[in-house]
């Protein structure tokens, strides 16, 4: 099953729901599946893997008959002055320990990545030495066979033949670790737009 056919089809199911509360659904199911997407999942194992749809639409219909139907959600203003005194005092004094550990974390965060690419530039230069020495051993090693230095120019012509192996393994594992990162790079960007425009959102 696709994504928009699984999105119909949740949509057919729930349509005795007020529509705001069908909207809210299809918006975190869509979200999730598009989350399952970027992990590295097909569109048809991502919709799999969030579940049946009719189970799902059961559930939802289930949870909503326990609500009262004209009942509406509470704006954040109100859930605020509900709190008691005791938590909002606890949050207030807590800032110092919760801020520290999300700076640690964004800065631990950081680190790793800026290490990843470090790393990756690291291994292309490496890439890079091995491409150009290949050729290089390979001729200096003519040059010695040719100036009777045979044993010499045969090992030199055997270490360019082993740095061009290297390079060829090299240059994959290097393709390959770039992708990584770049994929990585854009779900984080992407994860990060998605938190703001939430934010504007609400």
């Amino acid at each position: 099953m696709t994504k928009i056919q699984f999105m119909l089809t949740l949509n057919e199911k729930l349509s005795d729901m007020p529509k705001n509360e069908i909207e809210e659904r299809l918006t975190f199911y869509s979200e999730m599946i598009e989350d399952r997407m970027e992990e590295g999942l097909t569109e048809e194992e991502a919709v799999a893997a969030v579940g049946d749809v009719d189970e799902i639409a059961r559930s939802i219909m289930a949870e909503s008959a326990v609500s009262s139907a004209e009942e509406e959600p509470q704006s954040k203003e109100k859930t605020v002055k509900r709190l008691k005194g005791w938590v909002i005092v606890l949050l207030i004094l807590g800032i110092p320990v919760w801020v520290s550990l999300i700076l640690a974390a964004f800065v631990v965060g950081l680190s790793i990545y800026i290490s990843a690419w470090a790393i990756l530039i690291s291994l292309w230069a490496c890439f890079g030495v091995l491409a150009v020495g290949s050729p290089y051993l390979l001729v200096l090693g003519i040059v010695q066979i040719i100036s009777s230095h045979t044993i010499t120019g045969i090992a030199l012509i055997g270490a360019s033949l082993a740095c061009a192996g290297i390079t060829v393994f090299a240059f994959y594992g290097c393709l390959a670790l770039s992708k990584q990162i770049i994929r990585l790079t854009v779900w984080s960007f992407k994860r990060i737009a998605r938190l703001f425009s939430k934010k504007e959102v609400a």
